[in-house]
């Protein structure tokens, strides 16, 4: 790893092999001191997220420089550039926070000194955002402070809002709950922070080699097997890197070849290594930065969410095996040489177990009650100690090592998460997120099938410009009241229809419609409960909804919302025209980059259909009987619905059977009971006999001739 760090100073920066060394130094000193604060000290938040920001603003514009020339006088010049502003940036962001208490002293009155470097403060974090995610977050940085100081008072309708002065603004920007000190900050320099650097810890130990090693002998012996190798190695790298282009990258440039050597067109060995890679996000226990900052916006523990996610992404990546298993069946794809893996128990032996016991500990200090932080520290100590039970030794080098990587795997991730704190400090000071709900109601007409259609769209468009992260911070900001209130209403409709009414709903049914009364208290139809509801003033509806529903059903109603809308959030990774795992896979693969976004967005349709689980059935719930049934069907029933995909199950079948296939797929899949599910399944089943009873008499046909 030093030399990886010194290869990244030499390649941006020519003869200054100084600036590799210089990163690695200050990456394990940025590291420590997020461990400090994390583990040891206790700093109020403020000045935990300025030092959070000063340290990667320091490290940014080296990692990401203004001009990429190697020699000569261009090259002194930008280096002199990043070198200016990264302590511009780090400098300001410490300056005004020092500054807090004499500034609220003047009556929170800036000086002239305080604005200049406030400003300078904001400037420096829209130019490192853009160096480092592109020009989308910048404009949206800067659309929104100037729509509550300028435009915004322009505007008429629901949009008008009276422009606040400028000082306010810079203000609450820096100091603000949700600014760029704020809350997201304080995820990104805790919980995620930590847990990226328990990522580096494993990587650097071994883990790696492990997991691809593991893959091999677990699924390279099954039919298409070294498609499975891909889909199992980016399920168990996602648990601790959260990254669909960092798995595609380090799992691809094994998979991908090992693919194509097998027989797979290179075009679907790609788009496999995509689809899988971006489950990575979506599988426990790290999620990306995702899970953390659903907790802090749910308010909902982080164990919890990491417990109701395992099943849906094992839905995932069962979804991906299967497009590979039918893909081998089609070009009849024979095994894996078995040679080529290592056995299973030498590989266990050697390195697995002492691997495995720092994620046990992690789950286990979770699941106890320790903070995710905690946990991740106390995780990463055991990374060290276990790795003494394996030829990959951690010692002072190795350790420093992996300090340096995690502080440096987390330069874009901690420069997005501190600089979108500004967007979302005005969507809440500006009351945009309840406008949007409301208007995405209205667009809607209260259908929760159209108003996940509108948020697939947003977040395919936003996706196009943003990270993940980014994507998922924005819709859930602005979509998930409007998602979570339909998602209630659906089940407080049902009540009312059943006649499940508490004492309180009657009452308040009869102060809105007296005549009402008569028709509740018994079961009625779901037209006649629509209407009821409609007549309901928008600030009673909550009252209902509480008074009919248990907490906890209101809990995982909130959780399905922003599980939805996280989901719907990584399609752009996989879907044209921008699609950044694809087109990583892709320069691998050496395949066209847009035919492979194509062909891996065929493949991870699982992001789409199981998000539509979340919110109409219960497989994210209290009920765990529940949860299990969904699951089951669900499960079959994606697998008959790949089948209908790729006209292949036990062999190629015809448009009428795939027809078939598919029925039974959805109605496996469709919200309803036990009959209906089972109905689908045996109409799979006896799919399944007949093509079976095919089968076998052509081998007799075969036979015979």
């Amino acid at each position: 790893m030093v030399v990886a760090e010194e290869t990244v100073g030499r390649s941006m920066y020519g003869r200054d092999a100084w600036v590799g060394k210089m990163l690695f130094v200050l990456g394990i000193v940025v590291s420590l001191i997020h461990m400090y604060f994390n583990l040891i000290g206790v700093l109020p938040t403020l000045w935990q997220n300025s030092i959070h920001f000063a340290c990667f603003a320091l490290m940014c514009p080296f990692l990401f420089p203004t001009l990429t020339a190697r020699t000569g006088r261009m090259h002194r010049l930008g280096r002199s550039v990043d070198v200016v502003l990264g302590l511009l940036a780090a400098f300001s962001a410490l300056y005004m926070v020092g500054m807090e208490d004499a500034i609220y002293a003047r009556g929170v009155r800036l000086n002239g000194t305080e604005w200049v470097f406030g400003v300078i403060l904001i400037l420096a974090a829209i130019e490192l955002t853009r160096r480092t995610t592109g020009f989308i977050i910048p404009v949206l940085i800067v659309l929104s402070l100037t729509y509550v100081t300028w435009w915004g008072g322009l505007l008429g309708g629901v949009f008008h809002f009276k422009s606040m002065h400028p000082e306010t603004v810079l203000f609450r920007s820096i100091y603000g709950d949700d600014g760029l000190f704020g809350n997201i900050a304080l995820i990104s320099s805790s919980f995620v922070f930590m847990f990226i650097l328990f990522g580096a810890f494993l990587l650097r130990s071994g883990a790696g080699d492990f997991i691809i090693d593991l893959a091999h002998a677990v699924a390279g012996r099954f039919e298409g097997g070294p498609g499975l190798v891909a889909v199992f190695a980016s399920c168990l790298t996602g648990t601790i890197s959260g990254s669909a282009i960092a798995n595609t990258a380090s799992t691809g440039v094994i998979t991908i070849p090992l693919m194509k050597k097998s027989g797979f067109p290179p075009k679907f060995a790609a788009a496999v290594e995509a689809a899988a890679s971006t489950g990575g996000q979506l599988m426990p226990p790290i999620m990306g930065a995702g899970a953390f900052v659903m907790a802090s916006y749910t308010q909902i523990p982080y164990t919890t969410i990491i417990a109701v996610a395992a099943l849906p992404a094992v839905l995932y990546f069962a979804t991906v095996a299967f497009f590979v298993m039918s893909e081998a069946g089609k070009h009849h794809i024979k095994l894996a040489d078995p040679p080529t893996a290592k056995p299973l128990s030498e590989i266990m032996r050697k390195s697995g177990l002492p691997l495995l016991i720092p994620i046990s500990i992690l789950i286990a200090c979770l699941i106890y009650g320790f903070t995710p932080s905690y946990a991740a520290g106390i995780s990463i100590v055991a990374v060290v100690v276990a790795s003494w039970l394996t030829p990959h030794k951690m010692g002072v080098r190795e350790i420093g090592e992996a300090l340096a990587l995690g502080a440096r795997n987390m330069v874009m991730t901690a420069i997005l998460l501190c600089s979108v704190g500004l967007v979302v400090n005005v969507i809440a000071m500006a009351g945009i997120g309840n406008t949007f709900s409301l208007m995405i109601n209205a667009w809607a007409g209260n259908s929760l099938l159209i108003a996940l259609i509108f948020v697939a769209l947003a977040s395919l468009i936003l996706g196009m410009g943003l990270p993940v992260t980014a994507s998922y911070i924005v819709l859930g900001t602005l979509s998930a009241p409007a998602l979570y209130n339909l998602i209630v209403d659906a089940q407080v409709a049902q009540a009312i229809a059943d006649g499940s009414l508490s004492d309180t709903a009657k009452a308040i049914f009869m102060l809105v419609d007296p005549a009402a009364m008569d028709m509740l208290g018994s079961p009625i139809s779901l037209v006649q409960v629509k209407a009821l509801l409609s007549g309901v003033p928008v600030d009673l509806l909550d009252s209902i909804r509480e008074s009919i529903l248990p907490p906890e059903t209101l809990t995982f109603a909130l959780l399905s919302a922003h599980m939805t809308i996280f989901w719907l959030s990584q399609d752009s990774n996989v879907t044209p025209p921008v699609c950044l795992a694809s087109f990583t896979a892709a320069a691998i693969a050496k395949t066209p980059p847009m035919a492979t976004g194509l062909e891996s967005w065929k493949i991870a349709k699982g992001i789409y259909i199981i998000p539509l689980l979340f919110a109409y059935t219960p497989l994210i719930s209290e009920h765990w009987v529940d949860v299990i049934h969904v699951f089951a069907f669900a499960l079959i029933g994606l697998f008959a619905i790949v089948g209908a995909m790729q006209g292949y199950l036990m062999g190629r079948i015809g448009l009428p059977l795939r027809l078939l296939a598919g029925a039974c797929g959805t109605i496996m899949l469709w919200p309803g009971g036990l009959e209906l599910h089972g109905a689908g399944l045996v109409g799979f089943v006896v799919l399944l006999w007949i093509l079976r009873v095919r089968r076998r008499g052509k081998a007799v046909v075969v036979s015979a001739g």
